[in-house]
């Protein structure tokens, strides 16, 4: 199971201030000199002859994490940048990957800090970036990373609007055609036993599907409380998890791993979410403005309902599941070992094979899909999984069903007008029946 970025990614010290607008900005044409040396260095790689220079942009928590199963996954990996909101993280971030030996190669002047951390992380020689802070950023450092010519791993979710999700399919789009990956970090679909079950119902294994469950219920998470001298904005930026701007809310930054595994196991994209939600034990303005439950009915193309149902409160009891109902049978995937995923019915099966890490798993196939010259480009999939999250959010926090066509034409936009530090009110909790629908 893939864990909630539980540490804040970003950095800063003073840097320049951006404005949405200018990370938006379309990204230029892309020359036939400049697509010629994308290729180039693919095929340097897929001789194995070059070292593969990576770059981490978010040294949180699940940042630092993905550095070292990148350099776990091939030999030719070695971390030469890292950058961040602040200087703390990154120093933490490196003291912790500096295990990882010769395979750790980040020196002081490829160290950086600030909102304008991530163009520095890509403009300093690396050939893979990581994308590991919050997810709002997740769309701008996409399109600066691949309009640079920088291959990379995004962590999931993408996005957290609608303005965010376009942009990303958009940079998706232009990263195909100049041959770069894009490998998401929704790490169930490099579960053994989820594909080994999945391809079994795509097979026909539990007949037509009919209905579907999944579940994401688990206790509380990390908070950091805020210190004496934090502005709104280092506030927010440091508690990331419970600012929806930042995060998308806990359906979005969290629960996008079942929703993308029901959008994999249909083959589509939901049509319409109706649902419901609230903040029962999360109520101090600490935990800032998320809700710690939802309950989403979707509907997919095929007539098929799916509850998804996630919470965020201590003391109770977790569930963490994904279950799918057939005319001849049921498939269960859980994130617990081997033993959870199955099928019954007319078609029984127990997955019992080799399973490797999943976490390490999406970095091999990123580095073999470079080396090979055919790079793997999961950006329209992720997208679509965030932006089912969203449409669920949205449904809950104003109380109306929300239609796919709603949903990724929304001109909701969370980022603030300007990223600098100093004063950023926190925005009110969302009521149903009287948050709009944007």
């Amino acid at each position: 199971m893939n864990t909630p970025d539980n540490e804040p990614h970003h950095s800063t010290n003073g840097s320049s201030t951006l404005s949405r607008r200018d990370f938006l900005k379309a990204t230029a044409a892309v020359s036939a000199a400049g697509l010629m040396a994308n290729l180039g260095t693919n095929y340097a790689h897929a001789q194995g002859a070059d070292r593969l220079r990576v770059g981490l942009i978010g040294c949180g928590g699940r940042g630092t994490g993905a550095a070292g199963d990148c350099a776990h996954a091939h030999p030719s990996v070695q971390i030469v940048a890292m950058g961040d909101m602040f200087k703390d993280r990154l120093d933490s971030s490196r003291a912790s990957l500096k295990a990882l030996g010769d395979q750790f190669k980040v020196t002081d002047d490829h160290c950086f800090v600030g909102f304008d951390a991530y163009q520095k992380v890509i403009d300093s020689g690396v050939d893979l970036v990581l994308l590991a802070t919050p997810p709002a950023f997740r769309p701008m450092h996409l399109q600066a990373a691949i309009a640079a010519g920088k291959h990379v791993f995004a962590e999931k979710p993408v996005a957290v609007d609608a303005t965010g999700v376009r942009s990303f399919i958009a940079t998706s789009e232009l990263a195909a055609q100049k041959n770069l990956a894009i490998v998401a970090g929704t790490i169930y679909r490099r579960y053994a036993s989820f594909v080994e079950v999945v391809n079994r119902v795509h097979a026909g294994a539990i007949g037509n599907i009919v209905s579907a469950h999944c579940y994401f219920n688990v206790g509380g998470l990390w908070m950091h409380p805020r210190q004496p001298g934090w502005s709104d904005m280092e506030w927010q930026l440091r508690d990331w998890y419970y600012f929806t701007w930042l995060s998308g809310d806990h359906i979005v930054e969290q629960f996008v791993h079942n929703l993308d595994t029901m959008n994999w196991v249909m083959q589509a994209h939901p049509v319409s979410a109706y649902g419901m939600g609230g903040r029962q034990v999360r109520t101090d303005p600490a935990f800032g403005h998320i809700y710690d439950h939802f309950t989403i009915e979707y509907e997919y193309p095929n007539g098929a309902r799916l509850t998804a149902m996630c919470r965020q409160q201590d003391g109770t009891d977790s569930r963490v599941t994904n279950t799918v109902f057939g005319t001849q049978g049921v498939a269960n995937t859980q994130s617990l070992g081997n033993t959870g995923s199955t099928i019954k019915g007319e078609h029984p099966y127990r997955f019992d094979g080799e399973a490797p890490n999943p976490y390490v798993q999406e970095h091999i196939d990123l580095i073999n899909s470079i080396r090979n010259g055919k790079p793997l480009n999961e950006g329209h999939q992720v997208a679509e999984s965030t932006l089912t999250a969203i449409m669920g959010r949205e449904s809950a926090y104003t109380g109306k069903t929300v239609s796919w066509d709603q949903a990724i034409n929304s001109k909701l936009d969370l980022m603030p007008k300007k990223l600098e530090f100093g004063p950023l009110p926190t925005p009110p909790v969302a009521i149903p029946g009287k948050t709009p629908l944007v």
